[in-house]
């Protein structure tokens, strides 16, 4: 393993101050390429306020600055906001999954930041067991982004879904296998798999102590459990 220290820390959103400081990236990250969700964006939802939601926030060491978001929802926790707009694969209701949303990063932003955030969501999806993330992309090159990442249609038609909470804007749906995640991307050698596999990241904090205790005793793991220590209570 190599270690790395990056230019700010990845935390749990646990704060009125964090969730604000959520909102406003959110905003100035979606409002920019689509407008219509700037004012709506700035304010939590009801999703943001279930306590089953993990937000994760990464901050500069230096200012304090936010700079980028992205947001987990479970099965665990009822449905899934995606799923209300579009039908998943019927073999894919069986097993647990996880919605990552609201993923964004500020203008200017240390290209790390989102890279970063896909790792601890990636990890975090892997602590909770859930065999499947899904996300929504709602451009040709967002779908690009995420096929690189592993991700593929749940639809064979490739259809585009609009997204009530997106403000309606027509989303491809993709989902990635976390259960084959390590393997493929070795077997493919992709590029991501050093970071996320064999580096340390000490700025990255999947977990509160407490969080972390509870995680365990369920008999949940994470890898690179090494790289990511619990925070302290």
């Amino acid at each position: 393993m190599t270690q790395q220290t990056l230019s700010f820390r990845l935390e749990l959103a646990s704060s009125k101050q964090d969730l604000d400081d959520t909102c406003v990236v959110r905003s100035e990250s979606y409002g920019h390429h689509v407008p219509g969700l700037f004012d709506a964006l700035r304010r939590p939802d009801a999703i943001d306020l279930d306590p089953a939601t993990a937000i994760f926030l990464c901050r500069d060491k230096a200012t304090g600055r936010a700079l980028g978001t992205a947001r987990i929802q479970t099965t665990r926790s009822g449905q899934l906001m995606i799923e209300q707009c579009a039908e998943t694969p019927a073999e894919m209701k069986r097993q647990d999954r996880a919605e990552i949303s609201r993923f964004s990063a500020v203008r200017g932003a240390d290209q790390l930041v989102k890279l970063a955030l896909w790792k601890a969501s990636y990890l975090y999806c892997q602590a909770a067991q859930a065999r499947w993330m899904i996300i929504g992309a709602r451009s040709e090159a967002l779908v690009r982004q995420y096929q690189r990442l592993g991700f593929n249609d749940i639809h064979d038609d490739r259809r585009m879904v609009p997204l009530a909470y997106a403000g309606d804007v027509l989303h491809r749906i993709l989902a990635f296998d976390v259960v084959t995640a390590e393997r493929t991307w070795l077997s493919s050698h992709n590029p991501l798999y050093s970071f996320i596999f064999e580096t340390t990241h000490r700025d990255i904090q999947l977990f509160r102590a407490a969080e972390f205790a509870r995680a365990t005793a369920h008999g949940k793991t994470i890898a690179n459990a090494n790289a990511e220590e619990p925070l302290a209570s």
